[in-house]
């Protein structure tokens, strides 16, 4: 069974809530410096926005699981974008640090949630040669948000205000509901085996593993794409009026390398992809320390970064979901949560590096040992189990 136009409609109401989600996580990356400006707080210490969206996303994985394990599933969906409205648009309003805090961890606490309801509506919806496919079409909104969505609120910031880049995130929550409404499918709740038989797949070392592997890899990624913004201008002495452009090119990335994962997926096993891709990544973070201070270079390797972020995504999703019969629902939400850790801990050490005098440039550097390790993980998984699809 090919993907029938219908389930393609439903898969992109389910990648319209991706692209929200992901605008509302990334968009801060590349106006961190006038939000900090703005609050009044070091850029350092702005990182604590992103550690706070990222925290949402752990605790609103389990928190879903509790409350709406055996709900329906697109009821499930509309809940979680009525808390994402919320979340954005207490982020708009927020007049001091304390309150963007919780602010951005509200805004967080559907992010994993969401990702794993909508890869499991979407696994449910084809056959299973065609499963990272239809994850990956899922994800391909959080690409478009990248190339397009972030660039525009980046450009709303230097035009206008964060403020109002955050109050536009919030309203697409508004066309998410309407589009979920009408183009996917009623799907019955996941049975329920009961709350603790929600975790039991966390006993075997495979789920593990693949977490690991992504908090590795997205702490490595984030702990300098966390502070890109004032890398490209301090670093690789790229104007600042730029940075539109850049985050374009950083979404052109995470486009291509959504796609590519995607159509590899038909012939290679999630774990080879996600291996091959999360070693180029650790490769390219460490040419980023040595060479970043030269504008092409350092565009080149943000550009190769992005697309091994998010061609690492979808494999590494339907990995956990694989590894988590009878608990699929929180298996799935588990990947986001790996990587928003991975994004809490990236976005700190980074922010260590940089008081501690090591500059914007020795951010790339811990990130690629963490991403390397991640690799090792991935490598060793599928010499291991790798032959499952």
């Amino acid at each position: 069974m090919k993907i029938s136009y219908p389930v393609f409609k439903s898969l992109l109401a389910l990648s319209l809530g991706t692209l929200g989600v992901c605008m509302s996580e990334f968009s801060i990356m590349g106006i961190l410096p006038a939000i900090a400006q703005s609050l009044s707080v070091s850029i350092p210490d702005a990182g604590e926005f992103i550690s706070a969206y990222a925290l949402g996303v752990c605790v609103g994985a389990p928190l879903t699981v509790l409350v709406a394990r055996s709900r329906p599933l697109r009821g499930i969906l509309l809940g979680l974008m009525i808390v994402f409205i919320l979340g954005n648009a207490l982020t708009a309003l927020a007049p001091n640090a304390a309150m963007m805090i919780v602010a951005r961890f509200v805004a967080g606490l559907p992010h994993g949630a969401y990702f794993g309801v909508a890869s499991i509506v979407a696994d449910k919806l084809v056959d299973r040669a065609f499963s990272v496919l239809a994850v990956s079409i899922v994800i391909a909104g959080a690409t478009i948000a990248n190339l397009a969505g972030v660039p525009c609120s980046t450009l709303l910031t230097q035009l206008v205000s964060w403020r109002l880049a955050y109050g536009i995130i919030a309203g697409v929550g508004l066309f998410v509901i309407v589009g979920v409404l009408v183009w996917v499918p009623r799907l019955p709740g996941l049975k329920d085996t009961g709350f603790r038989s929600q975790f039991r797949f966390l006993k075997l070392p495979g789920p593990w593993i693949i977490f690991a592997a992504i908090m590795l890899g997205n702490g490595g990624m984030f702990c300098w794409y966390s502070y890109i913004s004032p890398f490209m201008s301090e670093v690789a002495g790229i104007p600042s009026s730029r940075m539109t452009l850049v985050m374009m090119l950083a979404g052109l990335g995470m486009v291509i390398g959504n796609t590519l994962s995607g159509r590899l997926s038909i012939r290679f096993t999630p774990a080879g992809i996600a291996g091959a891709m999360q070693g180029l990544m650790g490769l390219a973070l460490l040419l980023a320390f040595f060479f970043g201070a030269h504008a092409p270079v350092a565009l080149a390797l943000m550009f190769l970064c992005t697309a091994c972020l998010f061609g690492v995504s979808a494999p590494q999703q339907m990995l956990l979901l694989q590894n988590a019969r009878g608990g699929e629902m929180l298996g799935a939400a588990l990947a986001q949560v790996g990587f928003n850790i991975g994004n809490a801990i990236g976005a700190y050490c980074g922010g260590l590096s940089i008081d501690s005098g090591n500059g914007y440039a020795g951010t790339a550097l811990i990130g690629a040992l963490f991403a390397l390790l991640g690799f090792l993980l991935l490598w060793g998984y599928a010499r291991k189990y790798g032959a499952a699809r």
